[in-house]
């Protein structure tokens, strides 16, 4: 038992050092993936009868696994939505960990729960809905889409008799997250989608919903926004869809998993008016507000909604209910009974920080893509395709084709230089392949970009 516990500390004082090493990198090195034959040529088994030893298992994800992987904190990762999580997000991640809380009800974690709904008050802040509004930490957006989702369906459901067996609608745009499509599909709900990639306007939504037949119309329960679409940093017009929801009756669910965090940016905070109107609102802390993952969030205006679709009963839960374990049970406001408490990260962050910080690195997201932007008009063979939005920037390189854009961004991620990939912008009636920045982290600098747009002139 003596070695085994000297084992642990050993353990621990290697793991201890690589996160220490690993964080205060700002540019870690930027891996590459590789086949599983080739991983299991360089690493052999690592599940025995015996097992292989805590020492030469870390070794080899030190030397081997971890650089077959991407970090997604590099400076000059710029593809899909990156993540830049603070260090003190990190290293709060490992006290988490270590601390093994069950998030899901207040009788066993109230201590976690009591830090995670601290954070979550500045979340709700930020949004401007009414008193009373609040959420609970998901897992991402795609598991807050749901539980939003589900609420909705729910309290259709339950509002008229006649809707028990139908199978719902929801209207939201073509430019909307590949989660909302994929979630209908969870909860079994049809989706009506507005075809334009850009910014969904409340006109738009109302002629869409002036062209559903009667038997549609009866079936409509949502609308889904978007607070941010992840290609482009598309806004929709939130205000006028709030008005169209409000005078159709039907729930309005804003999903900002990435835009979210810019509504701390007081220079953009202006176009998400609207956003204070919404039934519930899906944002990803570990997308812009520099937390690890997984961290998302949900925030209902009216929770006693979510607690009414989620909670769940069952004979050993009764003691959660218990007059002398009152308080918030997150489980009951979300599609997950088992949870950890992943806003605990974002609370010491914030904590340790200030939200002042917070704008400003937020802030710095915005201005790298204004800056980006100006770049690209300086270079002849390169030219905008829209004007930047949030921190989003779609450019093309004159003349190329899809394979181009391929070529070039397979070549800078062998070379070690950068991950940015391509993306599809609808061009008339067709999509056009382009390339894209997507700013997060505020150590990206004016250097990075140039670095990665010479590489295509």
């Amino acid at each position: 038992m003596h070695n085994i516990d000297m084992d642990v500390v050993d353990m621990t004082l290697d793991v201890m050092k690589y996160a220490i090493s690993r964080i205060t990198q700002t540019a870690p090195e930027l891996g590459h993936p590789k086949k599983e034959e080739e991983l299991r040529r360089l690493v052999g088994e690592t599940i025995t009868d015996e097992g292989i030893g805590g020492e030469k298992a870390f070794r080899l994800f030190r030397d081997v696994l971890v650089r077959a992987t991407v970090p997604i904190d590099h400076p000059r990762h710029l593809a899909f939505v990156p993540a830049a999580p603070t260090r003190a997000a990190v290293m709060f991640d490992l006290i988490t960990s270590a601390s093994s809380i069950h998030g899901a009800y207040w009788m066993e974690g109230a201590g976690g729960i009591f830090c995670e709904n601290e954070a979550m008050k500045w979340l709700v802040s930020l949004t401007g809905l009414p008193e009373g509004a609040f959420g609970v930490f998901t897992s991402g957006g795609t598991a807050a889409n749901l539980s939003a989702m589900v609420t909705a369906r729910e309290h259709w459901r339950n509002t008229a008799e006649a809707h028990g067996r139908d199978r719902g609608l929801m209207i939201t745009s073509v430019g909307a997250h590949s989660s909302i499509k994929a979630m209908a599909k969870v909860i079994d709900v049809d989706v009506y989608l507005v075809d334009s990639e850009d910014r969904l306007s409340g006109e738009g939504l109302k002629a869409a919903i002036d062209s559903l037949s009667a038997e549609q119309r009866q079936r409509l329960f949502a609308v889904v926004a978007t607070g941010g679409t992840t290609n482009a940093g598309i806004i929709d017009d939130l205000d006028g869809i709030a008005g169209i929801c409000g005078q159709e009756q039907l729930w309005f669910h804003v999903d900002a998993a990435y835009g979210g965090g810019a509504l701390a940016a007081d220079s953009v905070r202006h176009l998400f008016y609207g956003i204070e109107r919404a039934d519930s609102i899906t944002i990803d802390p570990h997308k812009w507000l520099f937390s690890p993952y997984d961290c998302g969030a949900v925030i209902y205006k009216d929770p006693e909604l979510a607690r009414k679709a989620h909670a769940q009963e069952g004979s050993y839960l009764d003691i959660f209910k218990d007059e002398g374990a009152q308080g918030f049970n997150p489980a009951d406001y979300q599609i997950q009974l088992t949870r950890r408490v992943r806003g605990l990260p974002l609370w010491f962050s914030l904590a340790m920080h200030g939200t002042k910080m917070y704008k400003e690195a937020v802030e710095r997201g915005i201005s790298l893509a204004g800056i980006a932007g100006d770049m690209i008009e300086s270079y002849p063979q390169l030219e905008l395709v829209r004007e930047p939005s949030l921190s989003c920037v779609l450019f093309r390189r004159k003349g190329w084709l899809p394979d181009d854009y391929t070529h070039w961004t397979y070549k800078n991620h062998r070379d070690g230089l950068a991950l940015v990939t391509p993306t599809k912008w609808k061009h008339g009636n067709s999509y056009e392949t382009v390339a894209r920045f997507c700013f997060i982290n505020p150590d990206t600098t004016e250097e990075d970009i140039k670095m990665i747009l010479d590489t295509m002139v």
